[in-house]
């Protein structure tokens, strides 16, 4: 796979963030995660040797093909860097973790709108807000909206069948029998998992939590899914009906993957979550080491 294809390059000297930079996370594949003389190493395939500025990191995402030492995570987690286990271009989200010594400050916010409830609809009304711009939500409980967005969502749907005159019955999906669903709905299944994939990382990364949301709830990642929604018409629904002619009746992963990624590149998510959580939550971007 190119450079050009990939949602996140190879880590080398040349492409480390600066002192200066406040950088979320690195994203490394394919090699070994180590310790030098107490500080950290990354040690690629080709056996080049980069050290790693943890104390400028909020997270180090271990990708495939990855393996860490026990003195590494000892030194991440004094460095206040978390750890988290993902899939290539962390399209899977496995596991992270969590730090004894963290700054709770991000999670601290997300909890205290989330426990009130006018400050937690408020949020809520924003989210829609990104759907239906020219809509008046004031006086709107969070279940009319949630009703807005279901009506909206299969508008999309069927108007996305007729550009791409795609066959649509609706939205089919049963967990563990991923074959049996036709291809468009095939192929939504596995952009929505890429895409929260990629934001459990970047929620983890910033120092938020994905399981407290405010429009989802009673799911193991709320606040992914609320976030996920800013994002999957173009990323996930667009991309599904366009692609299933071209696919003429056969999965194939690679070019689902392929194609979405190039999405995720061209919209530059990371960029657009790193500033859409805290204007969403009413905060400033996040600092790294607050008081």
């Amino acid at each position: 796979m190119s450079e050009g294809t990939r949602l996140l390059v190879k880590v080398t000297r040349d492409t480390l963030p600066q002192v200066k930079d406040k950088y979320p996370f690195i994203y490394l594949e394919r090699g070994r995660l180590e310790i030098d003389d107490s500080s950290i190493k990354w040690i690629d395939a080709e056996a080049n040797v980069v050290p790693l500025p943890v104390a400028t990191l909020n997270a180090i995402l271990l990708g495939p093909g990855t393996t860490v030492t026990h003195e590494a995570v000892k030194i991440a987690a004094a460095a206040n860097c978390s750890i988290c286990w993902v899939g290539e271009d962390s399209l899977l989200f496995y596991a992270a973790g969590f730090l004894p010594t963290a700054d709770t400050r991000n999670l601290r916010q997300q909890i205290e709108l989330a426990a009130d409830d006018e400050k937690s609809l408020n949020v809520a009304r924003k989210m829609f807000a990104r759907r239906f711009p020219d809509a008046e939500l004031t006086d709107k409980t969070l279940q009319q909206m949630m009703g807005m967005e279901g009506h909206r969502v299969r508008t999309v749907y069927q108007t996305k069948a007729q550009e791409y005159q795609v066959g649509w019955k609706g939205r089919q999906f049963t967990p563990g029998k991923f074959e049996i669903s036709d291809i468009t709905n095939q192929v939504l299944t596995s952009c929505n998992a890429a895409l929260y994939g990629i934001l459990c990382s970047a929620v983890h990364s910033m120092g938020y939590s994905p399981h407290i949301g405010f429009i989802h709830s009673g799911s193991p990642l709320p606040f992914v899914y609320d976030l996920s929604d800013l994002y999957k018409e173009y990323l996930c629904i667009d991309l599904a009906f366009s692609l299933t002619r071209d696919l003429a009746g056969r999965y194939n992963k690679h070019k689902v993957s392929s194609a979405f990624r190039s999405r995720v590149i061209e919209m530059d998510l990371l960029a657009k979550v790193a500033v859409d959580i805290p204007e969403l939550l009413g905060g400033k971007r996040a600092r790294r080491h607050s008081k």
